[in-house]
């Protein structure tokens, strides 16, 4: 199994297919800290993306994924981590 790795940009494209992005939000400013309810995604718009993650990496995301990272940055390492995981196994 290839390594897979889970970017910013990538969270951002899965973002935008599956919910779109409020108008006043710029996704391509400095959000890597800023949480998903300050960018205007809340849980029905975040459990498309989870949705959209797990199809896509291959890869079981937990229920409350989004609580416990609830920025781009701390997402991106916990899927990372994920990956990283599922390679191991």
């Amino acid at each position: 199994m290839s390594e897979q790795v889970f970017t910013v940009d990538a969270l951002k494209r899965i973002l935008l297919e599956g919910a779109g992005a409020d108008e006043s939000v710029d996704l391509d400013g400095d959000v890597l800290d800023t949480s998903f309810e300050d960018l205007g995604y809340e849980s029905l718009a975040l459990l498309e993306t989870g949705g959209r993650i797990e199809r896509e990496y291959g890869i079981s995301l937990p229920d409350d994924v989004f609580g416990e990272h609830p920025t781009p940055r701390a997402l991106v390492a916990a899927i990372n981590a994920l990956l990283q995981d599922a390679v191991a196994a």
